[in-house]
């Protein structure tokens, strides 16, 4: 992969000539991808190779959809897209020219540079692999509206929670030395207790172990149950943690199609013996698997073999009806590997998650952690513990249950008021965030990065897809941002859109 720097404006003259057309760029409408963000891959992948060199100018939107035959909706979608991640610059009167980017071309390995590659710090494959996965898709919370993933911060009881750290870190002396891998006796009981009477889970506090977030927790049970080349079934579109995981333990992501009724086994194909799933609230459509494709996945599991990942990010809230039960409540064969995590219910800085694993596999995996991590962090760890044993904890949930109801609500309506005949979405019945369905003919990266600009913090649908999916939308996160808010981001995202 070529490696990118800004360099100073003055390295590179501008170059006012401009150029009538991209010699190689082409598109195929019969691909199924949209034709904007084929333009906007030809153009970013000429760039970065170094064929459009800092300062050309390009043609404009309309000679460029012109000479394509395309219209000039179309490339003003691809060019606004790449000058929204800083591969072009758009001066008024200048015109549109490729960003001053100093590009180092990939140096392909030889048995003669070898060492030099060494030398000069270059990634591994793996690695190399890791670093390509789009991770940035998680909002960043640079705008108070719609980031997703992240919980309702003005509501957290910081004071609360500040008193019962301070109280554990006043006799913080038993802290100070390495802890089991495992984790806090204290919290994996509380866990335990918490995952068997909330979320259906058949565990005992010797089968938790305590890890640094849901995302530590992915990345080992990859890493203890995937050889290098393996594959990895994995939902499409889907959460690129559980990509990442897999690429990093050398892996390979197997995309596996997502309909209204969840993740469908019966589209793997042969020879991969572990799937990572999100079956009580999918990220990102926000499906629920049905009970039949749950039970023909531990079917498969115990049939190959192999084992099913778990992630249960967010299945606390659900505001039609009861919390579904777990996947790993219906495994009587010790096939699932549950991964759970306190991000989404208390605040993403707190870094401590959780898996239960299947009997005979504690020991292993606690010395996979001990040897990836060593343990999650001693005081937070106690100090939950007892957030947990006073109650605070199953009273946060029942407050922010009752919040994020009427926060999606207000969404939906807003949406369908102000955006009518542009977004359709359905009520909020779970979860942190809606999806926001757009016509087939909007771009939904072009509308990200359109929204972006107006403050508006949203995720392209498309983002999270390996294939193309089919149908664009906008994650729309409504748990973090506070109610007054939640019209006015709106109205920002119509009139950005409109």
């Amino acid at each position: 992969m070529p490696r990118v720097g800004i360099v100073r404006r003055a390295n590179y003259p501008q170059v006012d000539k401009a150029i009538s057309l991209l010699p190689t760029l082409t598109v195929d409408r019969a691909s199924g991808v949209p034709v904007s963000r084929q333009i906007y891959e030809r153009i970013r992948e000429a760039i970065l190779t170094g064929q459009l060199g800092p300062g050309l100018r390009l043609p404009s939107t309309r000679q460029l959809a012109a000479e394509l035959g395309v219209s000039r909706t179309t490339t003003l979608a691809a060019y606004e897209r790449l000058r929204h991640e800083g591969y072009l610059d758009g001066l008024i009167g200048s015109g549109t020219t490729v960003a001053l980017l100093q590009i180092h071309p990939p140096v392909q390995p030889s048995a003669s540079n070898m060492e030099t590659r060494r030398e000069a710090g270059e990634l591994s494959a793996q690695g190399a692999g890791v670093a390509g996965v789009r991770w940035q898709l998680r909002s960043a919370g640079r705008f108070p509206a719609f980031p997703v993933g992240q919980p309702a911060f003005d509501a957290f009881p910081a004071q609360l929670w500040g008193r019962v750290v301070a109280r554990r870190a006043r006799s913080v002396a038993s802290l100070l030395r390495y802890q089991h891998p495992a984790g806090d006796p204290a919290l994996r009981e509380a866990i335990a207790a918490y995952l068997g009477m909330a979320r259906g889970v058949r565990c005992t506090a010797d089968r938790v172990l305590v890890v640094s977030g849901a995302q530590a927790g992915l990345s080992l049970a990859a890493r203890m149950l995937l050889d290098p080349g393996d594959g990895a079934l994995v939902e499409d579109p889907g959460y690129y943690g559980a990509r990442g995981a897999v690429v990093a333990a050398g892996g390979v992501p197997v995309p596996i199609p997502v309909g209204s009724n969840g993740f469908d086994v019966s589209a793997a194909p042969p020879g991969a013996r572990l799937a990572f799933v999100t079956p009580s609230h999918q990220f990102p459509l926000g499906v629920t698997m049905s009970l039949p494709r749950r039970l023909a996945l531990l079917r498969w599991a115990a049939t190959v073999g192999g084992y099913v990942v778990e992630d249960d990010y967010d299945s606390e809230y659900r505001y039609a009806g009861d919390p579904l039960p777990s996947l790993q409540g219906l495994d009587t064969a010790g096939r699932v590997v549950y991964v759970g995590s306190f991000s989404k219910v208390l605040f993403p800085a707190l870094r401590i998650g959780y898996l239960v694993v299947p009997d005979g596999l504690v020991d292993a995996f606690a010395a996979g952690h001990r040897f990836a991590a060593g343990h999650a962090p001693a005081l937070e760890q106690a100090a939950l513990a007892d957030f947990i044993a006073a109650g605070h904890f199953a009273r946060h949930i029942r407050r922010m249950r009752a919040l994020y109801a009427e926060r999606g609500a207000v969404l939906a309506g807003a949406l369908r008021r102000e955006l009518d005949g542009l977004v359709s979405v359905s009520d909020a019945e779970a979860g942190l965030h809606l999806v926001g369905w757009l016509p087939d003919e909007v771009d939904d990266a072009w509308a990200a990065a359109r929204a972006a600009q107006n403050g508006v913090d949203t995720q392209a649908l498309s983002a999270h897809a390996m294939q193309p999916y089919g149908r664009n939308g906008l994650l729309l996160g409504y748990a973090a941002t506070p109610q007054r808010e939640i019209v006015a981001g709106v109205r920002r995202l119509a009139a950005a859109l409109g």
